[in-house]
């Protein structure tokens, strides 16, 4: 009985660890949201336009139209590496 009873008391303290340790990096992510959540919002937005142009230029053939989506990709890739050294 006394080698079953340790087992649970160390099960139980797995568990709560593991509580801590998710609490912990729940924390960590929040002060993460809270540093610059405008410059946060400007990256997720450059990305889903940069998806977006990269879908369009796989599907375009005319070349006139391939190079301004490639002019406007390039944009967006710069905008972003801006936005994500305020980010840090």
């Amino acid at each position: 009985m006394g080698d079953a009873g340790e087992g649970l008391i160390d099960a139980e303290s797995r568990i709560a660890e593991r509580m801590e340790e998710l609490e912990r990096e729940r924390s960590e992510r929040r002060v993460g949201d809270l540093r610059d959540p405008e410059a946060q919002r400007q990256v997720e937005s450059l990305k889903l336009a940069r998806k977006e142009f990269e879908r369009q230029l796989a599907s375009t053939t005319h070349e006139h139209r391939r190079a301004q989506l490639t002019q406007a990709l390039a944009e967006v890739e710069r905008r972003l590496a801006e936005a994500m050294a305020q980010l840090g």
